[in-house]
């Protein structure tokens, strides 16, 4: 639509412009001294421009005021939507001396690869900050946030002060209900626990 009227515009002062130079430069030469200026600018090539110039801005803003929007466009290969269902990035291997680092070497040991990883990882954040004594006021405690945290005594006698016994039952607990930490982590998101 601005080209349409920068175009307009300047086809207006260059019609005019000519119009003037040719009744201020020969006022008693025609009867009709606009139409002789504009007929006098069409036949140059200058005229000719302007007026090739003006039937294509028509035709523009012809289709621009046909046009509409039926729907969105298709793509050949759309890029699957974001979804509450899916892993979190990538996170870096945590210090091995913390809860976190316990975790990431019991991976191994339940069948899960190390891109389960940043899904417990987040699991966990979520659940209880990766502290051996979270406490929920349900009765859930420890870093898997077990209900009753006492189920965890299978894993070991010091499940309450212990974070290598909780982090070995909630993998094991993970494993038996959920497949691997992506599955517990999607459950969660779905369900707002696991």
């Amino acid at each position: 639509m601005g080209v349409f009227l920068v175009t307009a515009m300047a086809a207006t002062v260059a019609v005019v412009a000519g119009a003037l130079i040719v009744i201020i430069g020969r006022p008693q030469s025609f009867s009709d001294p606009l139409g002789a200026a504009i007929a006098q600018l069409s036949s140059g090539k200058a005229g000719a421009s302007l007026i090739q110039e003006r039937q294509q801005v028509i035709l523009e803003d012809a289709a621009t005021q046909s046009f509409s929007v039926t729907s969105a466009p298709k793509l050949s290969n759309p890029a699957p939507p974001a979804s509450k269902t899916s892993a979190p990035p990538p996170a870096p291997p945590p210090n091995p001396s913390s809860a976190q680092g316990i975790a990431y070497n019991m991976l191994a040991s339940f069948g899960f690869s190390t891109s389960q990883w940043s899904c417990l990882n987040s699991l966990w954040q979520r659940e209880s900050g990766w502290r051996y004594n979270a406490e929920n006021p349900s009765g859930a405690y420890g870093i898997p946030q077990a209900l009753p945290g006492s189920k965890m005594a299978t894993a070991g006698a010091d499940w309450m002060t212990n974070p290598a016994t909780q982090i070995k039952w909630g993998l094991g607990y993970i494993q038996s209900r959920y497949g691997t930490p992506c599955g517990a982590w999607n459950f969660e998101l779905a369900n707002g626990f696991y």
